[in-house]
């Protein structure tokens, strides 16, 4: 005789209140939370940046270094947003590279980006730029620069990004295994708020 019960699954997510926003991530659809990759045009191609708690792969290519371009943003758009930093390097001095972090484009500097799409656009007729949705386009760039940056690539990252901050770099050519790599990171995030 089969009994009446209602089948549930093996798993099911928490669909409670959202949690307060957290600089850098945005909630998605059926409870998803995305971060950023620091590229907006690639977080547009993964549907919202990275899922949080998710485990990201980037392959090095030795002959096109974006891997690379990728790190940079990635860990800018962090230190932008107040996370804490953990970074984990074979070269001897691996804080060094904290260097070739790229700057988010001021507001100034923003206002000529968007000086230079407009006159752009002058140059279509207007009756398609009252089709071509515009009007949206500033609700849509705020709503981007809360999660996203846009990074200038020619400029570091200017210090007080690093004051007051959770940043560790390791070298890993010092530890003959990863055992010692593996309480350094326990020990960091046991200072990472919850």
């Amino acid at each position: 005789m089969a009994s009446n019960k209602p089948r549930t699954a093996s798993f099911s997510r928490n669909f409670s209140s959202p949690a307060p926003q957290i600089p850098g991530l945005k909630h998605g659809p059926n409870g998803t939370t995305f971060l950023s990759s620091g590229i907006p045009d690639l977080d547009k191609i993964l549907g919202g940046g990275f899922v949080l708690g998710s485990l990201v792969m980037v392959m090095e290519d030795p002959e096109a270094p974006h891997h690379m371009l990728l790190l940079r943003n990635f860990m800018s758009q962090g230190l932008v947003h107040h996370q804490p930093l953990i970074y984990a390097s074979p070269a001897k001095d691996p804080r060094g590279f904290l260097g070739t972090l790229p700057n988010p484009v001021g507001p100034k500097e923003d206002k000529s980006r968007v000086h230079e799409t407009e006159q752009e656009k002058l140059r279509i007729a207007w009756q398609y730029k009252k089709y071509s949705g515009e009007h949206n386009s500033d609700s849509r760039r705020d709503e981007k620069s809360e999660f996203c940056s846009d990074f200038d690539l020619r400029k570091p990252l200017e210090r007080h990004f690093f004051s007051g901050q959770l940043i560790d770099c390791v070298t890993l050519n010092d530890s003959a295994d990863l055992a010692s790599f593996h309480q350094r990171c326990s020990a960091f995030l046991s200072q990472t708020p919850r």
